[in-house]
């Protein structure tokens, strides 16, 4: 039987049992970025650099965007050239928003009987048994060929001329000290990773010059492929496919699989001759008359759009910002619509069929929002039946029951929080013909198994499966199959026209921070960079999608702007909360990048957090 829903205002009202004390947003570090003609924003300023210098050459927003996504996995800003790419495109022509789907898939022979058999409960977080077939390189073919305008020899220049030499940055040097045990392991990672051998650190030092002589042959032999098409006659877009066969079905394949085998890994060439790129329709919500779009369940985008059609049933704005009320709502929400992404989101090209229309059906919203307690944190929340609000019964039913402690983790034994924010960077572009581009790219971080000599490090994506069915039975390991990933690029319009583009890293506090932008924009007055600067709040109660998917009921990471009262209050409320992640009193959000549509003035607005290397360029 349904729930009967219970206004919105009469939950409002019992919370006003916890005073109203709210928090001031802070004043941002960083100015608005302005731009009438383009604006690239990336996470890091030479890859930023790099899509202006698209953009000073003619390219549109796409080739921008491919150029960047290239620059920033020749950096490994957090992600590599073998991991995984998702984005959303708007088509001006077309007026749509177009989903894409580069993400890799299990190869041949994972099963979750073979995992069982190495003893593992879930496939490992590093090595070659952990990863999925490369996506980046396929996602930025297919998006330059169909929506671009220039070639891809335009395009991986600045990506050459980086894997030629560039200096370092400090945040990758880091990581490359910190994971040199696991770097170690792999000769042809530490042929790249650790050029300093017997010289005190073996790593890079912070502004050496970095050199991938493999990858820059790699990618030379694509542009190879394109230019080599061009000269038999054949179109741009045609050419570029032929770098795309070179890189998964050519010589380039051929030594990416033999040395991943060799390292007991388990990518075949059928594997990556199967693959492909899909292009989709995203799925989206309206919050407010805001019309929010998200790629669907291989990733985790529609927990965004679920939990603003929850919230959609309170005042938000008479909360206040970063209230005992609004930071109490907003987690409860948030835990409802991740309770249902922990159980029924997974790959929909392969069967059982993900119920995302009950799940974002208004109707199920309203019943999930009355589940939610005023006064106190539900520790024990679960996923709801989706299936009541769709034709069809729940086939799963029987699993449910079963869930509320699985992968619960013991008290004093956290999470491993740099998992919990694994991965990725973001890229922003758009211009004034009217393509804009959003893009959640990831995998392959360092410390990354370098595949032989193609100086391709491989994804790490393959721990985000699930083995057992009870835990998520949408999500089960399958050759073939894509594991649900975190990745997940947003837009929005308002009244048919562009209002916002925005994305962020950050493993499973990606679509946390991002309900929150929103919500600072369109509640809250925030400019965009003042909601991508502003202070966050972090639920752990969910299953991580890393390691070994643990998860922690109640607890909660404020900012230390977060008062002593309000702190005080969700204590009593019972939640266990902690000031910052990462020992970081100040880290809360992730680095989010966004771009303001100005309609009224027809110009750009870039927003890019404090938090990180994240920069913008405009013009």
């Amino acid at each position: 039987m349904k729930t009967v829903f219970r206004k919105a205002a009469t939950i409002a009202l019992a919370v006003t049992m916890v005073a109203t004390v709210t928090s001031a947003h802070s004043a941002p570090q960083k100015p608005v970025l302005h731009g009438k003609h383009w604006v690239a924003i990336t996470g890091k300023p030479l890859g930023a650099s790099a899509g202006a210098r698209i953009f000073y050459q003619g390219g549109n927003a796409v080739d921008s965007a491919c150029a960047m996504l290239a620059a920033t996995s020749t950096m490994w800003d957090v992600l590599s050239w073998g991991g995984e790419t998702q984005a959303l495109i708007y088509n001006p022509n077309t007026k749509e928003v177009i989903g894409i789907n580069a993400l890799g898939a299990a190869p041949t022979g994972a099963t979750p009987e073979f995992f069982h058999e190495q003893g593992m409960a879930y496939p490992p977080e590093y090595g070659p048994l952990a990863a999925v077939t490369p996506g980046t390189p396929g996602g930025l073919l297919v998006m330059l060929a169909e929506y671009g305008s220039l070639s891809l020899k335009d395009v991986l220049a600045p990506a050459i001329e980086m894997a030629e030499g560039y200096p370092i940055e400090e945040s990758a040097a880091g990581s490359i000290e910190y994971y040199k045990d696991w770097i170690l392991k792999w000769p042809h990672s530490t042929a790249v990773f650790l050029p300093n051998e017997g010289e005190g650190p073996e790593g890079p030092r912070t502004g050496e010059v970095f050199r991938q002589p493999n990858l820059k042959r790699t990618l030379e032999k694509l542009v190879a492929a394109e230019q080599a098409a061009l000269a038999r006659g054949l179109d741009r877009k045609a050419a570029i496919y032929a770098a795309y066969d070179r890189f998964y079905r050519g010589d380039i394949a051929a030594e990416l699989v033999a040395s991943t085998q060799a390292a007991g890994g388990l990518i075949t060439m059928e594997d990556l001759d199967k693959w492909q790129v899909h292009i989709e329709t995203p799925v989206k919500t309206s919050y407010r008359g805001i019309d929010v779009y998200k790629l669907t369940t291989w990733v985790q985008g529609p927990v965004m759009l679920q939990a603003l059609n929850i919230l959609e049933n309170f005042d938000i704005a008479a909360m206040g910002y970063n209230s005992t009320r609004y930071i109490h709502t907003v987690y409860q929400a948030m835990n409802l619509a991740f309770a249902d992404r922990d159980f029924y989101y997974g790959d929909p090209y392969y069967p059982p069929e993900e119920p995302i229309r009950g799940l974002l059906s208004k109707e199920y919203a309203r019943e999930r929002a009355s589940q939610i307690d005023p006064e106190s944190n539900n520790p024990l929340v679960g996923p709801g039946d989706p299936y009541e609000y769709q034709p069809g019964s729940n086939p799963f039913r029987h699993y449910l029951e079963n869930l509320q402690s699985a992968n619960i983790t013991e008290p004093g034994a956290l999470p491993d929080d740099d998992a919990f924010f694994k991965g990725t960077t973001s890229i922003q572009t758009a211009d004034e013909e009217g393509w804009i581009v959003s893009v959640t790219p990831s995998g392959a971080w360092i410390p990354a198994f370098v595949a032989g000599n193609t100086g391709i490090g491989l994804s790490q994506r393959m721990q985000s499966f699930v083995l057992d069915p009870a835990e998520n039975p949408y999500n089960v390991l399958e050759p073939g199959k894509r594991p649900r990933a975190t990745l997940t690029p947003g837009m929005a319009f308002k009244d048919g026209l562009p209002y916002l583009s925005f994305a962020v890293q950050g493993g499973d506090a990606q679509d946390q921070n991002l309900i929150q932008f929103f919500l600072n924009m369109v509640e809250f007055g925030m400019n965009v960079q003042e909601a991508a600067e502003a202070d966050n709040f972090l639920s752990f109660q969910l299953h991580d999608s890393f390691g070994e998917h643990k998860k922690e009921p109640g607890r909660l990471a404020v900012n230390e702007s977060v008062s002593d009262v309000i702190r005080n209050q969700l204590t009593q409320m019972g939640y266990d909360v902690e000031v910052g992640v990462y020992g970081n009193r100040e880290r809360t959000s992730g680095p989010i990048n966004a771009i303001f549509f100005d309609q009224e003035n027809g110009t750009f607005q870039g927003g890019s957090s404090n938090h990180g290397d994240d920069y913008g360029i405009a013009w």
